[in-house]
């Protein structure tokens, strides 16, 4: 098992937690009653290329009834569940590595010669699970870590500083008054994305049922509820300066749950848009706003004039388990693409949205977007890539999903998105959010585990959870980066960031470890 957990669709099935969510007002057809959130919960080598299989919209799922079993969906956080999802089925196992994938021991890998790539792993002082990458307007490359902390090289240096919680970083939240939640914390960094120069975005696990805790009755604890979110690290002569984004709402803030809201922990993926001064954390359960320019304010208590946050939304349906009780759908919000209007598309297990955050009349009205996602009214807004048996409106059984499972979106220039999946490889919606398009459907392909646009020439990057390690879709040719990865192509690809672009691009690439081998950063250049 590799150094990221997975998600409870993982070996152990598929689990479900009863936990609360309000948001304010909703029309007709909404509801505030406790709802049940699903956590999550290569044949030719780089330089080949060969013809994308022509897959028209609609035919890349398998047909009702074929006894197809799931298949293996994300990894990464530990959210609270406490109960199965009757319906579900135990996925199958991964495949493992072949014996003689040229890493002869355990804690050990051997790098391809591969021309435009650079590889870094531990004997740079990098981690040995490496969850996320990213850059800097300064150059400084960050890692996502996992329990190891955060990792940084600085442009020119050889080898990476590590940050932990004795540095200052701060997977927890804070007390009413501004105390620290008492009890031994948790550190695992699961995401990272670059601001300004000297200063990055990190996103981390909360503990197993920091989801769900704050509900509990008799078993509510600060250090599980308060666990997890996300900070701002930058450096500074001495060391870095840290400021805490506790994603919650205090007292008061949302009017169905007055008594405060603790929902979302673990950050998935961020996304930092410069142009509107726009923070976004794609997490758990929903997804949430942050201000990229917060200084911090420890006893705020969750009110948003000082939080620095506005959380939550979610495109959450109403489904059935198998006794037919009702509730509602939402998780794992890995896909976050912001268009050039500052609207962003988000996708989870279930449902994807277009957030508009900057379209609507009042930019930046934070209820009135939630809103255009969640209200009965904004059901088209509910995008279901990889179509259920059974629409919203019919309300879908376990026997009627086929939860999309998403994993990363891309946005392109011509407005259109690229959606990847943990198991259902890529789609394509256009601007409107219709989906036109299916690639990488079958086999090891459809196994995405992260998505992104190459700023040099607009091409698209998949990587692949077992066994894939990319494919890059550009033009009208599939072109497959297995055999030049060598071993690293049986490490899962968990995060890939383009940085800059024309010429100064540079590809970002996380393999994560893979049966006790560490994992790497690779650094792409080449055309």
């Amino acid at each position: 098992m590799n150094g990221r957990r997975w998600w409870t669709w993982g070996v152990a099935g598929l689990l479900a937690a009863v936990v609360a969510c309000g948001g304010g007002p909703q029309d007709s057809g909404e509801s505030s009653e406790r709802e049940r959130d699903e956590q999550g919960h290569g044949s030719t080598d780089a330089g080949t290329v060969e013809p994308p299989p022509p897959v028209d919209a609609g035919t890349s799922q398998p047909d009702a009834g074929t006894g197809e079993p799931p298949p293996p969906p994300p990894p990464p956080v530990d959210a609270g569940t406490i109960e199965p999802d009757a319906g579900t089925v135990e996925p199958p196992s991964p495949p493992p590595p072949p014996v003689d994938a040229g890493t002869p021991d355990a804690g050990t890998v051997v790098y391809p010669d591969a021309t435009g790539w650079t590889f870094l792993g531990p004997e740079y002082g990098a981690p040995h699970e490496v969850l996320g990458v990213t850059e800097d307007e300064g150059g400084n490359l960050w890692v996502a870590g996992g329990e190891e902390g955060l990792f940084l090289l600085r442009p020119g240096a050889a080898t990476f500083e590590r940050f932990t919680m004795d540095d200052g970083l701060r997977p927890y939240g804070y007390l009413k008054d501004g105390s620290a939640p008492v009890g031994p914390k948790y550190l695992k960094v699961l995401s990272v994305a670059g601001g300004p120069a000297g200063t990055v975005f990190v996103g981390y696990q909360g503990s197993p049922d920091c989801e769900s805790n704050y509900y509990t009755p008799g078993a509510k604890n600060p250090n599980s509820y308060k666990s997890g979110d996300a900070d701002k690290v930058t450096l500074t002569e001495t060391g870095i300066e840290v400021v805490h984004y506790d994603i919650s709402s205090g007292p008061g803030v949302i009017g169905e749950e007055s008594g405060g809201r603790e929902k979302l922990c673990s950050i998935l993926r961020i996304v930092w848009d410069k142009k509107h001064g726009n923070l976004w954390f794609g997490a758990n359960h929903g997804f949430a706003w942050g201000d990229p320019d917060y200084t911090g304010d420890p006893t705020c208590n969750g009110q948003r004039e000082c939080s620095g946050v506005k959380e939550h939304a979610h495109p959450h349906i109403n489904a059935k388990d198998a006794s037919g009780h009702v509730f509602r759908l939402t998780d794992a919000y890995y896909g976050v693409a912001v268009r050039p209007d500052g609207d962003v598309w988000f996708g989870g297990a279930n449902r994807s949205t277009r957030f508009r955050y900057m379209a609507i009349k009042t930019p930046r009205d934070f209820e009135t977007a939630r809103k255009q996602t969640e209200n009965a009214s904004a059901i088209k807004n509910r995008i279901d890539v990889w179509p259920d048996l059974v629409d919203e409106v019919g309300i879908p059984g376990p026997s009627d999903r086929v939860d999309d499972l998403v994993s990363g979106m891309a946005l392109m220039p011509d407005g259109s998105v690229w959606v990847s999946s943990f198991a259902r490889g890529l789609a394509r919606m256009d601007a409107t959010g219709m989906v036109n398009q299916y690639a990488l459907g079958t086999g090891a392909d459809r196994y995405v585990s992260a998505l992104a646009k190459d700023g040099a020439d607009d091409s698209v990057w998949a990587g692949h959870r077992w066994g894939g390690g990319l494919t890059r879709l550009k033009a009208d040719m599939v072109m497959r980066y297995s055999q030049a990865l060598g071993a690293l192509s049986y490490h899962p690809v968990w995060d890939i960031q383009s940085v800059g672009s024309g010429p100064e691009r540079r590809l970002l690439v996380a393999f994560g470890s893979e049966s006790g081998h560490p994992g790497a950063i690779g650094i792409y250049r080449g055309e």
